[in-house]
């Protein structure tokens, strides 16, 4: 505290440097020392604030407070037992010793008390009376400031009376009765202040508001508890609280959202606001049936009466209604975590509201004679302690548990499995109080968790349909036509006992899988699985018997059966009957298929017959029944998938299947009887079965995969049509927005402004097709005033966001005030730039042809438009200038000669125009002296004006007009006429003849002016205004998307309401100056960065700010430049400030659309921008600015849920200022955060306790005091403050952190963003049309319950992989999932921007899941979650919203390892395989290969290739394909080709590139696609399609072997920076390294031991996209690594690599700095893996010792023996090696102290024998180079073997002691690995220009756009240089 920079010192500039620096901000300490207070004495802190206000005037007053704060604080924790509490009373008490003596001497009074009093009166009268009579929002915050600060000087001011032990005044006891009267009713409120002062307010004034506010505080007949003193004004809410013992703030929030919600509703059904307050009764039950559908839903699932009775009478009704609601909500409000439990919720209530019904109905108990009582109430905070902490308790034990979640999944019971405890009637065991002993507080330890995806059913339909095609092809000719064969179609037949057999695989695994489960499984589920295993099992011996007696002389097969069962005749019908029977379910079920409603009618129903007959098909669920879509949607994705399957099968069965059955046939015939390796079974291989497999291995998973690549295909194809049709990339071009431009205005008014009158919308495809605006007749003043009011808002939020420039500016506008004058629409000068010059070329050329130049100008309509405007602005302006009367008589004239001519239609024959640029120079010269409207110019413009005279009657109307002229105002003849000639060179010059200077000057004279001043001036045409990119694709997307089909805009105030909701944790919110100049190790800083990646925006900036160039902006020292600064780095970065900005233009737009609704045809045409600026005094209660504030208030509140923000304000965190002045900028932001403090406990005090709660808080308003001089206090204020049964954060995150703030959003919509997102203007006013999408029915079936919307990727400029990656998902968030929601009806949730049905949501369970590890994607789930509880989930292309992603490999890898993780976990989960179950089989398939089938197709793809090179290792290395090179099958392999190249096809992106390229041709138009395609593959977008496929197979399937996938943050930064080697190394050894070298093994021994008889052509064609892989997977990290190839760089790698890999691990050694940490930590995993992980991992491990086996026996000297015992030897080289290397090992540690010579000597001679082994080899049996090369590709596969097996038998190997060796083992390899990828890197680092070419390939994209990177990756050495010097 020393240290601080006290508000009373003085300071000179260099001390205010240090501030600046100490605080990060530009607050002087002093100022955040009322905030940085530890937790237990929270209570001081507004004393501290308060002296911190006065301390500038007052010094003493401020000496006093803190005073006071010190003992109040050792009054508060005496012992110092707090955290911090110590440090903080120390600090306190120096600053207190310092200040003491200084203060003294200001002192005014005697003495303190005195002081003190008159400091208080003092106050009141300033501030509390002045206040007093004011009612607008901004003084009644600033009153409730007041009334506080007032609060705490008196308690101030009472404890220095007492140690000084005088009397407080009579006078000053009486004010603070009235102020604490006053406090305690003026609380801070969130968006109503509901205290009586404040219903004058304008949000208050609503009717609808007042009606719903009337409803509540109707308590008529109402039994409040007897000793409860009942205060004015309370209502229903109140009550409730008092009986249940609800927390008051909780009670508080839930009434304003209670009010809000009913307010919202109730205006939607009447439209018009009728005076008299009354609440709707249809507003209401539209709110109760939302609320209470699930609850009532559930209650009849457990066949349980509902609790909701309503009275008979009918004045009671509405408030019994709304006492459930209430009841409901504020269970809802206090429940924390039990939140994501819905049927939780829905028992509390159930009993909970149980209980109301008896106190209402004043039901005695009869074991008491009292009146009932709830079960838990009465006191505060029962309801918290009493219901949901034991519950609470259950899931915080169970979390823990979970040890973070790395027990198995079913070793805990997470948040789902406790919300299904309340599935069943079990349920009810609990009772009500809850008995603690009941079995839900301790259950066993198994639980059920489905581990089971539904892959198996879409992989056994095609198994059989894949058999039967393999029989066709197999028997005869193979044609298709030869299953109409009586043999072939018998044989065929047999498919339905494959059938069977598959279904019995089938009731087996669900069997196995669900093992885990069945202690909590009822008695008939067990018995269904029992049964269905029996009956399966049953079909399968009928159907084979029967199928036997069907030929007359059988196969082998029937054959068996017929000997065991006796040799009857044959008889085929028997085998029939027995075929349709097994078939009639199938049958019945394809009939319901084709009519969902009865399907959902037997799904949901809960009749007994009903029930059975659903069990035996499936097990009754709470959720997933009735998801059924309408017929139409049905047949739309059935005919996709019909089509797709037909597809699919005819190209597997012709291309796949068919060509390889000859080959295959021709090689079982083959002998072979030598082999090259010792064979186990020489006669075993009878038809050379081995080679069969290896053949069909790949084909046969290749057929597996292959439909998702059809699938991409397909989506590309119908997504285009779909889009099409959906008018997408209408306008793409500025060029296409110009042709458009005159029907813009009718869109504007077409869909963001409500009709006066609805009149019938065309619907069907003609609409589609001709959705044409009428173009506004210039007469309706109305439609052009709003048209200009939205469209100026949306270009001047591109100014304010930089994106365009002054000028660019000025020419994008639409003038607000419309010109009355003239009847002309005004377009924005970008159209009509260069249009007057061009004009006037033609007139003056045009030779007196009129009709052709008229012809000329009116061929293009702006210039028409452009020359009509220019004529009327010149008459008004000059008949506006000219005030002497025979001045305006000649002007008068000449204009009423120049009219008549042009409506005869004879001016140019009339008039010579030759002279008109003359005129026209005069004229702009004109414009620039109205412009400067300077006093000393008057006489250049009276002059001006007879030049202009002259040249007029002169030279344009010719001589002889003039004497007609000049006679017609003076009517003399000729001779006088003459003498008028001499005067009228007077004309103009009298006093009073001209106006000018021009006064005042309005600002519709200057925007009139300067837009003529354009129109005449711009010579260049405007083809390219707006340059910048981004906002030509902002204004082309929104102008076209105005032509798509939207809801029409209701009135703002009968719109839904909706809020937004972020999460953040400890992301970026605002770019302080140090991050932003500090350079980085290439010496670029984060500005210097953004300046060349958007030049065009920081000149702009540069021009908003007034500076002409950085030095300038740097030069200045103001703070608000700073600010100005910083923002606009962070408006370029992801950061919150990005995010909260863009959020906030709802509100924004919000005002304006309310404005344009309601304001009066005066207030339009004056504009939105008149009363945005009109001053303060006309702001009164009714003004039009508050009312359009109240009713975005009412529609829309935003907040930002900062999980750590108390923390963070605590300790003072530059983090906790930045949020803290989002809130101050934006005033109606508000902050929810969690807080922890420390209370003493109420049994020990020295003990202390944590105590959390969720907090909502917004800005304090500025203190406005007269006195300038007090530096702003940036300060926030508590409105909710709800107490949490423990610490939130039990599962995932995000989600607990959007849990915790859930409670105070309001609305009936809710969007939730990502900190990462960004918003527009433009897109904000289309929201209220997206919300109305809410209300009508999508498919005819039910309502949506989210709106999906499309998202912008605004990351993809900063390099090539940002690039690939935003184009990416681009395609996925738009074509992708256009395509999921309509048809196929499975889109879930995947991006933030989603708006949720909010009701809806907060009834089933949230907008997100939170368990741990299961829902590590959280969003996904909330999507299910909706889908399974019979939601509907669109997508709607319209409307958009920004949002970043990931930019470097790294970054992007961790990403795609998070996405592939949570995949994983997906198909574990219970979600996927309800849906996979309880959908019908297209919808299934549509579900399944847009999720988890994606991930499995991946990894089959890559399994491919490995089955592949393993088939082809066991065919060389057998000799078996030399003995068969002749045969087809192995020489020309079609099929197989095929195969691999539908593999390679998934490899290198193909599936994403299609999808992509279509959207992009959508959008941008198909040329722009194609050359972007093309640049992407030279900018090697396939090798990081190839790496990423390598990251998604590696962490999907590890996931699904051994679980443990983790939450990894992402980065958001800009990357621009060098990943280390070592860095490298640790992210990709074991996902891509480790496999890519096992890859290029493999393919070198298929190389070595094939060349002899196949030629390299083949192959090379058949291995390319293999050795692409290999390359990409273990070079493409160096590849896209920023200066990866840069010497120096890579040195300083070797070294860092170097001491990675030495440096000893141990028990806190980060996995960063030590290779041990590093390996330990990578193999966790597997310990958490349990049995079938590790038995998998050995099992797999296996394959690395084929290698040895196999290549032993191809060495030189073992040519001639096959025996087994060459094996045998090689494994004893083996253990020889591995023991000579331990014993040096253990001599190292043991001898090489005390015997060195010793020891050496012992290494040399080991080496010698080494040596000399190896020469006696070579010399006597002739071993060759190729010997040495194959021994080390034997050995050292099996070397890994073995370190893999004893790494999975860790515990194992340890007990054996041989950990150790393990390690060292280990490490070996490490650097072999390590110098086996740095070698070529470095090689190529030699070259210089490889790393230009890098450079160039990586940033290719800002390299066309100026960025010279090679500048920034240099760093600026200049710069560096010169700063060493100084």
């Amino acid at each position: 505290m020393s240290s601080r920079a006290g508000p009373s010192e003085p300071q000179g500039p260099p001390q205010r440097r240090i501030t600046r620096t100490q605080t990060a901000g530009n607050l002087g300490e002093a100022i955040f020392d009322s905030e940085v207070v530890p937790s237990s004495l929270v209570e001081i802190a507004p004393i501290l604030r308060v002296a911190n206000e006065v301390e500038k005037t007052h010094p003493r007053v401020a000496y006093l407070c803190r005073f006071y704060a010190f003992e109040k604080a050792h009054r508060l924790d005496p012992t110092s037992s707090g955290r911090g509490v110590r440090q903080f009373k120390t600090a306190l008490l120096q600053r207190l010793e310092r200040e003491n003596d200084p203060t003294l001497k200001g002192r005014v009074k005697k003495s303190d008390a005195r002081e003190m009093q008159s400091f208080y009166q003092h106050y009141y009268k300033k501030y509390i009376q002045a206040l007093q009579n004011a009612a607008d929002k901004a003084d009644r915050a600033q009153l409730t400031k007041a009334y506080q600060t007032a609060n705490v000087l008196f308690e101030v001011l009472k404890a220095v009376n007492m140690t000084q032990s005088m009397e407080v005044d009579r006078e000053i006891l009486e004010t603070q009765d009235k102020v604490a009267e006053k406090t305690e009713i003026l609380v801070p409120y969130n968006i109503l202040p509901l205290d009586p002062d404040s219903a004058n307010q304008a949000i208050m004034r609503f009717p609808e508001i007042q009606a719903a506010v009337f409803a509540l505080r109707n308590t008529r007949g109402l039994a409040w508890p007897k000793d409860y003193k009942k205060k004015k004004d309370e209502d229903i809410l109140d009550l409730l609280g008092v009986m249940f013992g609800f927390q008051k703030h909780n009670v508080a929030n839930q009434r304003e959202h209670l009010i809000l919600l009913l307010a919202n509703v109730h205006i939607r059904q009447f439209p018009k606001p009728d005076q008299q307050p009354k609440l709707d009764e249809r507003a209401l039950t539209e709110v109760m049936k939302k609320l209470f559908k699930n609850y009532k839903k559930w209650c009849k699932y457990l066949g349980r009466k509902s609790s909701l009775w309503l009275p008979t009478i009918q004045q009671e009704v509405q408030q019994r209604k709304l006492l459930y609601m209430g009841l409901y909500l504020l269970i809802w409000g206090e429940a924390a975590n039990l939140r994501f439990m819905p049927e939780c919720l829905c028992y509390i209530y159930h009993h909970m509201a149980f209980e109301l019904y008896g106190m209402l109905a004043g039901n005695v108990s009869p074991m008491t004679g009292e009146n009932v009582k709830p079960a838990y109430g009465g006191e505060e905070e029962a309801f918290l302690r009493k219901v949901v902490t034991p519950i609470y308790d259950v899931i915080a034990k169970e979390a823990a548990r979970s040890k973070k979640g790395r027990s198995k999944h079913s070793q805990w019971r997470n948040y789902d499995d406790l919300n299904e405890y309340f599935w069943s009637v079990d349920c009810f065991r609990l009772g009500w109080p809850m008995r603690a002993d009941a079995d839900f507080f301790c259950l066993p330890v198994e639980q059920p968790k489905f581990e089971k995806s539904n892959d198996n059913k879409g992989a056994y339909r095609d198994k059989w349909v894949g058999k039967a095609m393999i029989i066709v092809a197999w028997n005869g000719s193979g044609d298709p036509s030869a299953i109409f064969n009586g043999d072939v179609f018998k044989k065929v037949l047999s498919m339905f006992i494959t059938a069977a057999i598959l279904k019995l695989g089938q009731a087996i695994l669900d069997v196995i899988l669900s093992w885990k489960a069945q202690r909590s499984m009822s008695m008939h589920v067990k018995l269904r699985y029992i049964l269905k295993v029996v009956s399966a099992a049953a079909w399968v011996i009928v159907l084979s018997v029967t199928y036997a007696y069907t030929w007359d002389n059988p196969p082998g097969f029937a054959q068996t059966i017929q000997n065991w069962f006796g040799n009857k005749s044959r008889s085929a019908s028997m085998f029939i009957m027995a075929v349709v029977v097994y078939l009639s379910p199938n049958m019945l079920a394809a009939m319901l298929f084709l009519f969902p409603l009865i399907r959902r009618f037997l799904e949901r129903s809960n009749y007994k017959i009903v029930m059975l007959m659903m069990w035996w098909s499936q097990p009754r669920l709470y959720v997933g029944r009735g998801m059924h879509e309408s017929t139409f949607s049905l047949f739309k994705y059935t005919m996709f998938w019909v089509l797709l399957i037909i597809t699919k099968l005819a190209f597997s069965y012709y291309i796949e299947i068919k060509p390889l059955v000859g080959p295959t046939k021709a090689i079982m015939s083959v002998k072979i009887s030598t082999f090259q390796w010792h064979e186990f079974f020489p006669r075993g291989t009878r038809k050379n079965l081995g080679v069969v497999v290896a053949l069909w291995a790949p084909i046969i998973l290749v057929y597996f995969m292959d439909t998702q690549i059809w699938y991409a295909i397909f989506s590309t194809l119908f997504g285009g049509i779909y889009g099409a049709f959906r008018r997408l990339g209408e306008i793409r071009t500025l060029g296409m927005l110009r042709s458009r431009f005159e029907s813009l205005p009718g869109a504007f008014n077409a869909c963001l402004i409500p009709e006066e009158k609805s009149e019938p919308r065309k619907k069907g495809l003609k609409a589609t097709f001709s959705r044409r605006f009428d173009q506004i007749p210039s007469n309706k003043g109305k439609e052009a005033a709003r048209f200009a009011q939205l469209w100026n808002q949306i270009i001047t939020s591109f100014r304010e966001e930089d994106l365009i420039s002054n000028r660019e500016m000025n020419l994008l506008l639409v003038p607000y005030w419309a010109d009355r004058e003239l009847d002309l629409i005004q377009w924005p000068p970008f159209l009509l730039a260069s249009k007057i010059p061009i004009a006037l070329d033609m007139a003056k050329d045009s030779n007196g042809k009129d009709r052709e130049l008229r012809k000329r100008i009116e061929a293009d309509n702006y210039m028409s438009c452009a020359v009509r405007e220019c004529y009327a602005s010149f008459k008004s302006i000059v008949k506006y200038l000219v005030q002497g009367d025979r001045e305006k008589q000649v002007i008068e004239y000449i204009f009423s000669e120049v009219d008549k001519h042009i409506d005869a239609g004879d001016l140019i024959s009339e008039f010579r125009l030759s002279a008109l640029p003359s005129l026209y120079a005069q004229f702009v010269e004109l414009i620039r002296y109205l412009l400067d409207n300077k006093h000393e110019d008057r006489d250049q413009v009276v002059i001006l004006f007879q030049d202009m005279l002259e040249v007029v009657t002169r030279d344009i109307m010719m001589e002889d007009h003039i004497f007609s002229l000049v006679d017609s105002i003076h009517g003399g003849s000729g001779h006088e006429g003459m003498l008028l000639l001499e005067q009228q060179h007077q004309l103009f010059a009298s006093e009073g003849a001209i106006r000018f200077p021009i006064e005042p000057i309005t600002e519709a004279w200057t925007e009139k002016i300067k837009r003529l001043y354009l129109l005449l001036t711009t010579k260049e045409s405007a083809m390219d205004v707006p340059s910048n990119l981004e906002a030509k694709r902002r204004i082309s997307f929104f102008s076209n998307s105005l032509f798509m089909d939207m809801p029409t805009a209701p009135k703002v105030r009968n719109m839904l309401s909706f809020s937004v909701l972020t999460p953040y944790y400890t992301e970026e919110v605002l770019f302080s100056l140090r991050e932003l100049e500090s350079p980085n190790e290439d010496g670029v800083s984060i500005l210097f960065y953004l300046q060349k990646i958007f030049p065009d925006e920081w000149n702009n900036f540069l021009q908003r700010v007034n500076c002409s160039s950085e030095e300038e902006l740097k030069g200045i020292e103001s703070d608000e430049l700073e600010e100005e600064l910083r923002r606009w780095a962070s408006y370029r970065g992801q950061t919150l400030t990005r995010t909260v900005r863009g959020m906030m233009y709802y509100r924004k737009a919000l005002e304006l659309q309310a404005f344009l609704d309601m304001a009066k045809d005066e207030d339009l045409m004056e504009g939105y921008k008149a009363i945005e600026n009109s001053d303060d005094n006309s702001r009164g209660e009714r003004s039009l600015w508050t009312q359009c504030q109240a009713v975005a208030d009412m529609k829309f509140s935003y907040v930002v849920s900062c999980q750590q923000y108390g923390i963070d304000k605590r300790s003072g965190a530059a983090r906790a200022q930045d949020i803290l002045r989002l809130m101050t900028s934006y005033p109606s932001l508000r902050v929810a955060y969690i807080d922890e403090v420390e209370e003493p406990s109420k049994e020990r005090p020295k003990k202390i306790n944590k105590v959390y709660y969720s907090c909502l808080v917004k800005a304090m308003p500025k203190s406005r005091s007269p006195s300038e001089t007090e530096p702003v206090q940036y300060l926030d204020q508590v409105i909710y403050k709800i107490k949490l049964p423990g610490p939130a954060i039990l599962g995932e995150g995000k989600p607990e952190n959007q849990n915790h703030a859930i409670i105070f959003t309001r609305g009936e919509g809710l969007q939730t963003i990502d900190m990462n997102q960004d918003n527009y203007m433009e897109e904000a006013l289309k929201m209220r049309n997206l919300l109305q999408e809410f209300l009508k029915k999508h498919d005819g079936v039910r309502f949506p319950t989210i709106l999906g919307l499309r998202e912008h990727i605004f990351t993809g400029s900063v390099s090539s992989l940002a690039w690939f990656m935003s184009n990416q998902e681009t395609s996925f968030v738009t074509i992708g999932q256009r395509l999921l929601a309509n048809p196929l009806k499975v889109r879930f949730h995947y991006g933030h921007p989603d708006v949720f049905d909010r009701l809806f949501h907060l009834t089933r369970g949230g907008v997100s899941k939170a368990s741990k590890v299961i829902n590590l994607s959280e969003d996904i789930f909330a999507g299910f979650n909706s889908t399974l509880r019979e939601g509907n989930v669109t997508h709607h292309e319209y409307i958009q919203v920004g949002k970043g992603r990931d930019v470097g490999l790294n970054q992007i890898s961790m990403f795609e390892a998070k996405i592939a993780n949570g995949n994983g976990e997906q198909t574990l989960s219970r979600d996927v395989y309800r849906l996979g179950h309880r959908f019908d089989f297209f919808r299934m398939l549509s579900c399944y290969f847009t999720t988890i089938g994606f991930y499995f197709s991946t990894l089959i793809t890559v399994l491919t290739v490995y089955v592949f090179l393993y088939g082809r290792l066991y065919l060389v290395l057998s000799g078996l394909e030399e003995g068969l090179s002749t045969q087809k099958a192995i020489r020309d392999n079609k099929p197989l080709q095929v195969a691999l190249a539908s593999q390679s096809f998934v490899q290198i992106g193909f599936l994403m590139a299609l999808p992509m390229l279509m959207e992009i041709g959508l959008e941008r138009g198909f040329r722009t696609a194609l050359s972007e395609f093309i640049l992407m593959q030279l900018q090697l977008a396939p090798v990081f399609f190839t790496f990423s496929l390598g990251t998604k197979t590696h962490y999907y399937g590890r996931t699904l072997l051994h679980g443990g996938a983790k939450y990894r943050p992402t980065g958001r930064g800009f990357v621009v920076f060098h990943a280390k080697f070592a860095d490298n190394y640790r992210l990709y050894s074991r996902s891509h390294f480790v496999k890519g070298i096992e890859l290029m093994i493999l393919l070198i021994v298929y190389q070595i031991f094939g060349h002899t008889y196949r030629s390299g052509v083949a192959y090379l064609l058949i291995t390319i996209s293999m050795w692409f892989m290999v390359g990409t997977w273990l070079y493409a990290p160096f590849l896209f690594n920023p200066s990866g190839f840069e010497w120096q760089k890579i040195v300083d790698d070797w070294t860092d690599w170097n001491k990675w890999i030495s440096i000893r691990g141990g028990i806190g050694v980060p996995p960063e700095k030590s290779w041990e940490s590093w390996w330990e930590e990578e193999q966790e995993h597997l310990q958490h893996s349990g049995k079938r992980g590790i038995i998998a991992e050995i099992l797999l491990s296996l394959r690395f010792f084929i290698y040895q086996f196999g290549l032993v026996y191809h060495l030189n000297f073992t040519k001639k023996t096959k025996s087994f015992l060459v094996y045998g030897i090689s494994w004893l080289v083996i253990f020889l090696i591995l023991f000579v290397m331990k014993t040096v090992s253990v001599g190292r540690r043991k001898f090489s102290a005390n015997f060195q010579l010793v020891f050496r000597l012992i290494k040399g001679l080991i080496f010698l024998t080494f040596v000399s082994i190896l020469v006696t080899m070579i010399a006597l049996p002739h071993m060759t180079m190729q010997d040495i090369l194959v021994c080390i590709l034997a050995f050292m596969p099996t070397g890994w073997g073995m370190l893999q097996i004893a790494q999975a038998l860790k515990p194992v190997v340890r007990r054996a002691g041989f950990w150790g060796s393990v390690k060292t083992l280990a490490r070996g390899y490490e650097i072999v690995m390590g110098l086996l990828l740095f070698t070529p890197v470095a090689f190529l680092a030699w070259f210089p220009f490889v790393s230009e070419f890098q450079t160039r390939m990586l940033f290719n994209q800002a390299f066309s756009r100026g960025l010279q990177i090679s500048r920034i990756l240099g760093g600026q050495r200049k710069g560096r240089s010169s700063r060493n010097k100084e």
